[in-house]
């Protein structure tokens, strides 16, 4: 079945004119991938669709609110993951726990958070990578390239403000510029 959903999945990018990178060698079994940018639904599509195609078993957030039958359904079959994004449910302890319990995950999530225009990045990502002690590997949606990347690893330090400035560093060399508003002070 793995197989089968892989040559669907490069197919799905072939169909819609996009190409994407192998998986890097800086590469972990267990890490929080995060990407940008998120503008539209076709960005959760290509996400899903790659975690297929590089037989990746990978875990993607996506709004609580997308779950609903039979949508709840396919999102799940495909590692959707569901999160309340208007609560205080303890979700990143929750989270941390899973990467304890297991040998591999993978967790995929957009820190924008929404497709509309951030002044800010929500960094639940990083205290979740933190916490567990895993690297966070950055991938690029190049919409003009119509490809996708992975352009970076940044393992959690002690700083989350020297850790943003890393990250925002990656992406604006690989030509995307990260919202941070007043995260950095």
């Amino acid at each position: 079945m793995e197989t089968l959903l892989s040559i669907l999945g490069r197919l799905v990018y072939k169909l819609m004119g996009w190409t994407y990178d192998e998986l890097p060698d800086y590469w972990a079994d267990k890490c929080v991938v995060i990407g940008f940018p998120h503008t539209a639904n076709m960005d959760t599509v290509r996400a899903l669709t790659y975690i297929k195609t590089a037989k990746v078993n990978a875990r993607l957030l996506v709004k609580a609110e997308w779950f609903f039958f039979p949508m709840s359904i396919l999102l799940r079959s495909l590692g959707g993951m569901p999160v309340k994004r208007d609560a205080t449910s303890g979700f990143v302890g929750s989270v941390i726990k899973e990467f304890e319990k297991r040998e591999n995950l993978i967790l995929a999530l957009v820190p924008e958070g929404t497709r509309k225009n951030v002044t800010a990045i929500k960094t639940g990502f990083w205290f979740i990578a933190k916490g567990a002690n895993v690297p966070i590997i950055c991938w690029y949606l190049d919409n003009q390239a119509k490809r996708t990347r992975w352009i970076g690893r940044v393992d959690p330090g002690q700083s989350l403000e020297a850790d943003l400035l890393k990250i925002q560093e990656i992406y604006k060399t690989a030509g995307f510029s990260i919202p941070l508003g007043n995260l950095i002070q």
